[in-house]
Order: structure tokens, then C-alpha cells, then sequence
């Protein structure tokens, strides 16, 4: 990962913004199914690296920002990405020393719970229950947190 002083809240919003448009692109249904939660995956990657630059705030505003995009029930993806986001904090120093292959499998259980309260909300709040395609975005998500690590550091140390 890279260095925490090779960030700045000018390259923080530009690769949420990026997260953003990756999750709002319009894709063809039979690869909408796979597509990764990039805001999940973003959120966790600042979190891991900074937590005291981005942190819970930085969470909390990009599900708001996304909950605008997708029209959906506003707070739902804040609130999953908030719970998460502290998990991941608390537990920030063992996820780092971990290796790649168990870190993607940390990642992956942090996304299999921010699918689960996404799906919790949608039950609670009345909105039909999708089908058990929609879970099918976490293996992606997981198997794409390697590519992304590295892209992210990439762009981060620019």
C-alpha cells in the first residue's frame, strides 16, 4: 500500500468519485450481476491505509453519495459502509499484516456483511427481496481487492 503522506483530500474524492462512476456505469444485465461494490472496496482500502484521514466521515458521505446515485432509500449504503468501515478500522493493523490471499478473504467477509445489512435494510424497509444473484458481487468484489490494491497504490503515491 502506499505511504499515508502521499495522500490528499484532492486525490481522496477523485478516486471516490471514480468508485462512484464504476458503480453507476450503466453494464449489460447478464455482467450487472458480477459487478463489485467499488465504494465498498474504496472505503476499505482508505480505511486500511488512513483511517484517521478518511475514517468513518469519509464512509458516511460516500453511501450518501451513492445512495443519491442509485436512488434508493437514503442512509442504507451509508449506514453498511459506517459498520464495515469500523470493523475494518478496529481490526486495520491485523488485516495490513496479513497476505494477500487472507487479506482478500478478510475483505471478502467485510463485503458478504455490507450485503447483508444492504439486504437487512431492503427487508425492513419494505423494498422487494432480490434473488441470490445479488450476492454474487461479493466474490467479484473479493477477487477484484487484489487489482485494486494495486491500482490504488499506484495512483496514491502519483
Amino acid at each position: 500500500m502506499a505511504r499515508r503522506s502521499s495522500l490528499g483530500w484532492p486525490r481522496i474524492i477523485a478516486m471516490t468519485v471514480a468508485a462512484l462512476a464504476a458503480t453507476v456505469f450503466p453494464l449489460p444485465e447478464w455482467l450487472e450481476i458480477l459487478r463489485p461494490d467499488f465504494v465498498a472496496l474504496t472505503v476499505l482500502w482508505f480505511c486500511l491505509l488512513s483511517p484517521r484521514m478518511t475514517g468513518l466521515f469519509h464512509a458516511w458521505g460516500a453511501g450518501l453519495a451513492l445512495d443519491a446515485f442509485r436512488g434508493v432509500l437514503f442512509g442504507q449504503h451509508a449506514m453498511a459502509l459506517i459498520v464495515i468501515t469500523y470493523v475494518a478500522t478496529r481490526l486495520r493493523l491485523q488485516i495490513r499484516a496479513f497476505p494477500p490471499l487472507q487479506q482478500t478473504a478478510v475483505i471478502m467477509a467485510l463485503l458478504w456483511l455490507n450485503e447483508f445489512l444492504l439486504f437487512w435494510i431492503d427487508g425492513v424497509s419494505g423494498h422487494p427481496i432480490t434473488d441470490w444473484r445479488r450476492w454474487l458481487a461479493v466474490p467479484a468484489g473479493a477477487a477484484c481487492w487484489p487489482m485494486i490494491t494495486n491500482l490504488y497504490a499506484r495512483f496514491a503515491r502519483r
